[in-house]
């Protein structure tokens, strides 16, 4: 076993804690008052087979039914296995929800045939996908009175593993307090097949995409660090020696929170009156006029 199996196997005991029923009451009692505010006729998400869109939108049809939640299927034919198209309506089905079923290759194409500079960039180019896919969610969202509900978890939120403008443009984030083993945790709660909650992560942005490879770390030790110096506020001597994890992954983990920093801010503006939307002023979601 090499050092870095040993520690994942470690790391496997030391989920961070959480009160599972809670947590799901919590989501609910949201889910019911953000779309009792809205005024708004239900919620769409964009199914991907994978465990984050299957837990929220599990989590949502119990909290709102069946009819106020609609599903997005997105594929594209060169990036998207066929297991995830498989497994995405089989929920959708399971959950007796409306859904569609669009592949965006051409889309994709058109785009990319469209522009003078494009370069092979598997970075670049996978973020249009997912800026793709935001494009038609909200379009589903506009023309049928519907918000647009977020997959990400609190461990892709920190990292900045999404798309700015892409799978990060939503109106909500159901899950986005609980970190990537939690949100698995709670799949096999809720009842999933164990083929979805515990299938590897991938915003399947380009052939063969995974998180995990990709990040070059387990979500066990990724959460074991997060939950450390995020809610207990630990500094990194600290976190190697409670946890054992080598302070140059706690380094690399954390590092990654700070760079990716913007992607959890709205634009920036320069402070000019004396009075800065965002900076200093945010209105009360039901402010009285």
């Amino acid at each position: 076993m090499s050092q870095y199996e040993y520690f994942v196997d470690i790391m496997k005991t030391i989920i961070p804690p959480i009160n599972y029923d809670y947590a799901l009451n919590r989501i609910l009692s949201f889910l019911r008052e953000k779309l009792s505010e809205t005024g708004l006729e239900g919620l769409v998400i964009g199914l991907s087979g994978g465990v984050d869109s299957s837990v929220t939108a599990a989590i949502a049809v119990k909290a709102l039914g069946s009819e106020k939640v609609h599903g997005l299927i997105l594929p594209d034919s060169r990036t998207t296995p066929r297991e995830d198209i498989d497994d995405a309506i089989e929920l959708a089905e399971k959950l007796n929800i409306k859904y569609h079923l669009i592949t965006i290759d051409n889309i994709y194409d058109t785009i990319m045939n469209t522009i003078p500079f494009y370069k092979e960039n598997d970075i670049a180019n996978g973020n249009v996908r997912a800026r793709i896919r935001m494009i038609i969610l909200y379009y589903y969202a506009n023309v049928n009175n519907l918000l647009v509900c977020g997959t990400g978890d609190k461990s892709e939120i920190l990292l900045g593993y999404f798309t700015k403008y892409g799978d990060g443009g939503v109106d909500m984030l159901p899950i986005g307090d609980l970190y990537k083993t939690q949100v698995r945790i709670m799949g096999k709660r809720l009842g999933l097949p164990e083929k979805i909650y515990l299938k590897p992560s991938s915003p399947r942005l380009w052939p063969g995409q995974t998180a995990e490879n990709e990040l070059g770390i387990s979500y066990e030790i990724i959460d074991t660090v997060l939950y450390y110096f995020i809610d207990q506020r630990y500094d990194i001597d600290r976190i190697n020696i409670e946890t054992g994890i080598p302070k140059d992954l706690v380094n690399k983990i954390i590092d990654r929170v700070f760079k990716n920093e913007h992607k959890r801010m709205t634009p920036l503006i320069p402070k000019i009156g004396g009075t800065t939307v965002n900076n200093d002023w945010k209105m009360p979601y039901n402010a009285e006029l």
